[in-house]
């Protein structure tokens, strides 16, 4: 039984007319919105708080730890901070336009928790295309940078948001492709289903260690790269240059218009950790998940969260990459190379293997992976290795060189 129908039943058996299920089943579902929407609103707080500190970490600080117990309420000072501020409008901006793109920014990103499979039978919805809603909803995130970008009338806003452009939808073709694998692989877009087939039986015992990732390495690496992109964290922060566009395409925003970029992309990055997690390191799955139902949640938030540090420790260590690096990795590198993981497991998939055979196709496609990652590391660390010996200045203005007469010594 799911949780709607669970929540459905309890009302009946409370007392509501059978005549009226229709709208104990809409209350059901009110109620789970609500719960998980609020409880997105609160993971923003502690996402900030866990980006301070493992960032401070690694930079050898401490990070906060003044109000509250190791610094827990800083963030909601922050956040009532952000809700005191003035929310001022450029007097040239577009006003529909820069008042709807926060919105269209925090609505996706609260949108995709609906499909998100915590544990056993707990979805939000179990939609028969619940993988490519997900990829639906990431439009609309671009378009709310777009929007921001243009509305605001600022030079460094709307080149910011040129780059969303660029970037975004650059790195949602290899991700969309990356998704593609496990799906594939099951033959469902069902998110519970994809979960349901990452299991590890021996025996009765379900180990739950049948996660994607093993089989589909190079996939997984693949989305793990876009999801930083898409998610606008280090080394593809190029929307947010602060060296080179004050702040991006939300720079004329302040207060909580502002605040709702901030929440959309901490919240974003969490989330596509949680697909990354659904897709490819087995969801809930996990040892003895199926007969302790308790263990499913708990596993699938320590996978998340674990991503989420991961990105952080990326962000904290990495330098920037360069827009023309980013570009070029993504349309030469990852494009062709999700392309030829998909069509290499089409074919092995479909090819008529043995019966006592069929394992050969499977582990051709894990050779495929394996090379896959080996040429995306191998460019990944050329272009970083670039950048660490990369001086301040990054080119000698040699024509300038020996141009100016030298200085005279003191007393000529």
């Amino acid at each position: 039984m799911t949780w709607s129908e669970a929540l459905t039943q309890l009302q009946l058996a409370l007392g509501a007319p059978e005549e009226l299920a229709w709208l104990a089943e809409a209350i059901a579902y009110f109620i789970g919105a609500f719960v998980l929407v609020n409880l997105s609103l609160v993971l923003a707080l502690i996402l900030i708080w866990i980006t301070r500190k493992v960032v401070s970490r690694i930079q050898d600080r401490i990070g906060p730890n003044r109000v509250g117990p190791f610094g827990l309420f800083q963030t909601v000072a922050d956040a009532l901070k952000l809700l005191s501020k003035e929310d001022i409008t450029p007097a040239n901006a577009d006003k529909i336009a820069y008042a709807l793109a926060p919105i269209f920014s925090v609505f996706p990103v609260l949108m995709t928790v609906a499909v998100i499979t915590f544990a056993p039978n707990f979805v939000g919805v179990d939609l028969n295309i619940g993988v490519l809603y997900l990829v639906a909803l990431g439009s609309i995130g671009i378009m709310a940078a777009l929007m921001a970008g243009w509305s605001s009338n600022n030079k460094y806003a709307l080149l910011a948001g040129f780059r969303v452009v660029a970037q975004l939808l650059s790195y949602e073709i290899p991700m969309v492709l990356a998704m593609l694998a496990p799906v594939l692989l099951v033959g469902t877009m069902r998110t519970q289903e994809l979960a349901n087939a990452q299991s590890l039986y021996i025996g009765p015992v379900n180990l739950g260690l049948g996660w994607f990732v093993f089989l589909l390495p190079g996939a997984f690496l693949i989305y793990f790269i876009a999801a930083l992109a898409e998610s606008e964290q280090t080394p593809f922060d190029l929307l947010e240059a602060e060296s080179e566009l004050i702040a991006g395409f939300h720079i004329e925003y302040s207060g909580m218009r502002f605040a709702m970029f901030f929440l959309a992309q901490f919240l974003n990055t969490f989330f596509l950790g949680a697909i990354a997690v659904m897709l490819f390191l087995g969801s809930w799955q996990g040892p003895f998940a199926d007969q302790i139902p308790l263990l499913g949640p708990i596993y699938f938030l320590a996978k998340v969260f674990f991503m989420y540090v991961v990105v952080q420790w990326i962000r904290g260590t990495f330098p920037r990459v360069r827009i023309d690096q980013m570009m070029s990795f993504a349309w030469k590198v990852l494009v062709p190379l999700v392309l030829f993981l998909i069509l290499a497991q089409m074919i092995l998939m479909k090819l008529p293997w043995p019966a006592n055979f069929g394992w050969v196709g499977y582990l051709l496609i894990l050779a495929a992976n394996l090379g896959a990652v080996a040429v995306v590391l191998r460019v990944l660390g050329k272009h970083i290795r670039t950048e660490e010996v990369r001086t301040k200045r990054a080119f000698e203005p040699k024509s300038l060189i020996g141009v100016m007469a030298p200085v005279s010594p003191a007393g000529d």
